[in-house]
């Protein structure tokens, strides 16, 4: 029996707690620089420790969630979150705010794994995602309109994020426990599927990350340096910025699986790598409002559906937590990338650079949704190279409900049984079913008259 939950709000909130802090990536690190007297790039660089960090945390629980269940380690992480971010904002020197964010960093990464692996369970990842992401921008976006109103240095947006890290723990009574021994050995085990396809979406989500977290972990010092706009300004743009994501977002989730998955990341990462160049040269409040407006609009539609493909590649949620952790790298070398090449080159060049190396990233991200297009085959199901007619023969004789696959799923590896006699044909068959054992879960026999 699947363990997976029975509606998806608790992975939604974990979700929500572990992205929030790279959501308030530029408030962090400007009010580091501004409140703390670090430079532009040794801000940049505690906030890609704690991105590193949260990565390493993704890294150490890919392909574990499963064996731990997921409430135990989110649990620890959203704990370790809280009192992380909860020492950063208390801390007064460099030293410790950095040793307190490596902390909060590593339990972010531990939610966000876990609310991966979760994604990846459900039926329908790319709605999940897309639910996930609109919660977690309309969190930032509050946020954004309500900080630069409080004033509070560099604590108040480290304490915001504790706060939704202690406000989620209710959630996680609703997670799956440890898996029981006996499904342990379920026939999900074992190789990573699809591992080429695999790869090149963690390689291309790491660059693609790291290419929008240097503009958006900049994106605070472009509006007040160089377009000339206050806190206060700023912090607006950002949560109508971060609104249009949410009007994105829900366009994503009307819009599903219908175009498939190469169209909306091909035709959304072109417009991201414009808006990119458009924001980092703004030189007024129109400009800077447009490109960054845009940008959010279509950038987190274009990571849903990156999501929900790293999710299709492995019912078990393995290559989501990895190409998730891959990301999460790219995310953590953003501020720092960002902060360096606007110093040394100006905010245009660092923007005509970023839009530059997100174009490279959309032709093999865009292959890979091309090569790997449909949802994952649920346990239990068949999928035979002529189409449907097996995975039905499958859902007839004992499999999972639901088990039966859209056309274009990925398929799993089927092994053909040639039979002299018709009469075998149904004792072969009925092998194909759960009780057949984990070897022959994914066979199907077929006739000879020879």
């Amino acid at each position: 029996m699947s363990s997976r939950p029975r509606t998806a709000w608790p992975v939604v909130a974990v979700f929500t707690a572990g992205y929030l802090a790279s959501y308030l990536l530029p408030t962090i690190v400007g009010r580091l620089s501004a409140h703390l007297g670090l430079s532009a790039a040794q801000a940049g660089l505690v906030g890609s420790v704690l991105l590193l960090s949260s990565a390493s945390a993704g890294f150490t629980l890919a392909g574990r969630v499963e064996r731990y269940g997921a409430r135990t380690p989110a649990r620890v992480g959203l704990v370790l979150a809280t009192v992380g971010y909860g020492s950063a904002a208390l801390a007064g020197s460099v030293p410790l705010v950095v040793a307190s964010v490596v902390v909060g960093g590593f339990g972010s990464g531990a939610a966000t794994a876990v609310a991966a692996a979760g994604i990846a369970a459900r039926r329908d990842p790319h709605r999940t995602s897309s639910l996930g992401l609109l919660t977690v921008s309309a969190t930032a976006g509050a946020l954004y309109l309500t900080i630069p109103h409080l004033g509070g240095g560099h604590r108040l947006p480290f304490a915001a994020v504790a706060l939704v890290a202690l406000l989620v723990w209710p959630a996680t009574a609703r997670l799956n426990g440890p898996t029981a021994p006996e499904e342990s050995a379920s026939p999900l085990t074992g190789r990573l599927p699809h591992r080429r396809s695999g790869l090149v979406l963690a390689g291309g989500m790491l660059v693609w990350s790291m290419a929008q977290n240097a503009l958006w972990g900049v994106s605070s010092r472009i509006g007040i340096t160089q377009a000339g706009l206050t806190e206060v300004t700023v912090g607006a743009v950002f949560a109508t910025a971060l609104g249009a994501g949410l009007l994105g977002i829900m366009g994503a989730g009307v819009l599903g699986a219908r175009v498939g998955r190469a169209v909306p990341i091909g035709l959304g990462t072109v417009i991201i790598s414009g808006s990119i160049v458009l924001s980092s040269s703004a030189r007024d409040l129109a400009s800077f409002a447009t490109g960054e407006i845009l940008w959010n609009t279509v950038y987190p539609v274009v990571l849903s559906y990156l999501i929900g493909l790293a999710a299709s590649l492995d019912v078990r949620g393995r290559w989501a937590v990895l190409a998730g952790s891959a990301s999460s790298v790219g995310v953590a070398c953003g501020p720092l990338l960002g902060s360096v090449l606007s110093e040394e080159a100006g905010y245009p060049v660092m923007g005509l650079v970023l839009g530059a190396a997100t174009l490279l990233v959309a032709a093999p991200v865009t292959a890979v949704a091309l090569h790997t297009g449909g949802r994952p085959l649920v346990p239990g199901s068949v999928r035979r190279r002529g189409g449907a007619p097996a995975a039905l023969l499958a859902a007839t004789t004992g499999s999972l409900p639901g088990a039966v696959p859209k056309l274009g799923s990925p398929e799993q590896p089927v092994t053909e049984l040639r039979v002299r006699r018709r009469r075998l044909v149904r004792s072969a068959i009925r092998t194909a079913g759960p009780d057949g054992g984990p070897g022959q879960a994914n066979t199907y026999a077929s006739t000879s008259d020879r």
